[in-house]
């Protein structure tokens, strides 16, 4: 009868080691990717809500038949001064339609000329016509934006630029 050592099996040290350094290698590469995409993902969102927001604000001054206002709004009940970023409201009358809450910090949304507030009449054309621009400001300021346009007819869309030029 001969003994016979025990077979162990598994990972020793050094190979557990180099495979820990892979892994750190890996992720030190990969976090800053995932970063920029979840930054990109808010800035299409922060950029498909405004849209959603005029689209809305035109399908109901059609739909009511009455004059529906989607401007800057700081508290969420009336209309006010300064910038887009605080959020805004669709309005009808006095009657608070839809309320959007300030985009996450560090995204500006800036319309040309500074306008506060866009109409869409009950036709669905002779809205205020005008373009947005959304941008990543900080951490960085990055290389894409998107840009809102707003028709005459009401009809709004956005298309994505790497202008990368965030006030």
């Amino acid at each position: 009868m001969s003994l016979q050592m025990p077979q162990f099996k598994g990972f020793t040290l050094v190979e557990f080691m180099v495979a820990i350094a892979i892994m750190a290698i890996l992720l030190t590469l990969a976090v800053p990717s995932f970063n920029e995409s979840k930054l990109s993902s808010q800035l299409r969102a922060s950029a498909n809500d405004l849209v959603a927001s005029a689209n809305l604000a035109r399908s109901e001054a059609i739909k009511r038949r009455a004059i529906v206002t989607l401007c800057v709004s700081s508290n969420g009940s009336t209309c006010g001064a300064g910038s887009w970023q605080q959020g805004w409201i669709v309005l009808n009358g006095a009657n608070v339609i839809y309320h959007e809450a300030a985009v996450p910090n560090g995204f500006h949304i800036t319309a040309a000329g500074g306008t506060t507030t866009f109409s869409f009449q009950p036709t669905g054309v002779d809205a205020t016509a005008g373009t947005f621009t959304v941008c990543r400001a900080t951490p960085i300021a990055g290389d894409q934006e998107r840009m809102i346009s707003i028709d005459a007819t009401g009809r709004a869309w956005v298309r994505r630029t790497t202008t990368g030029s965030c006030p």
